[in-house]
């Protein structure tokens, strides 16, 4: 049954069964610092229930961290109207998993986050408006980093249904990191250039690294993470 509140553009039954036309992130690629390695993409492939697991985490997450944001900085409008919005959308989203977990028979249960937010968000400076800064730059990152993979997956996994709804997300996550970068830039007189460069060089390294956990923004597979996927194959 259709939501009373949802339109035909968030009907998660249309999204999934008609095709979508490939989108441009080409900027996304140049806002980066790499592209997803083909191991996490295969180990993802392999592992598609705990990564929609997973996925649905960080939804509620980047729904929560919007919300924060917007009773901690209640004195700035642009930034309560775009994460309004935001809040809104990722909630949508999250709903949206939840269902198409339920509709492969994925039961829910609890998985630890891996590394990545919190190796960004380490690097955040403690004093405002700095610290404020830098959480929206550490966000205008994981929402780039969710629409490469997004579109990473959406090419490379069998399940039909599941890629069309990743092609789907490419939009308002593209949109997001637009959203997060803009709004870092709207609060300082300075040029934010440095700490982008600063947290790109930081994200590549979470990206591009070894990780022994399987995550949505987890690093390049370790050798082990990969004989024991193999091994449980």
């Amino acid at each position: 049954m259709t939501h009373p509140n949802s339109s035909h553009d968030d009907d998660l039954a249309i999204i999934t069964t008609r095709a979508r036309a490939q989108m441009d992130i080409s900027h996304i690629y140049e806002f980066l610092g790499c592209r997803t390695s083909d191991n996490w993409l295969k180990l993802a492939k392999d592992n598609l229930p705990l990564l929609l697991q997973d996925h649905a985490n960080c939804e509620k997450k980047a729904a929560g961290t919007a919300m924060n944001l917007i009773f901690r900085y209640e004195f700035h409008r642009e930034l309560q109207e775009r994460l309004a919005q935001l809040v809104r959308e990722e909630m949508l989203h999250y709903e949206q998993v939840l269902s198409l977990m339920k509709d492969r028979g994925i039961e829910w249960h609890y998985l630890p986050a891996g590394r990545y937010a919190k190796g960004l968000l380490k690097h955040k400076r403690t004093h405002e408006p700095a610290a404020m800064v830098d959480v929206l730059i550490i966000g205008s990152f994981i929402e780039a980093r969710s629409c490469e993979r997004f579109s990473a997956l959406a090419d490379a996994i069998d399940d039909e249904k599941l890629a069309r709804y990743y092609k789907y997300l490419l939009k308002s996550e593209s949109r997001h990191y637009e959203d997060y970068l803009n709004l870092a830039r709207s609060i300082t007189d300075e040029s934010i250039d440095e700490r982008v460069a600063f947290f790109r060089d930081v994200e590549r390294e979470l990206i591009d690294s070894p990780d022994d956990q399987l995550r949505f923004h987890s690093g390049v597979p370790s050798g082990e993470l990969m004989a024991q996927s193999q091994a449980n194959a």
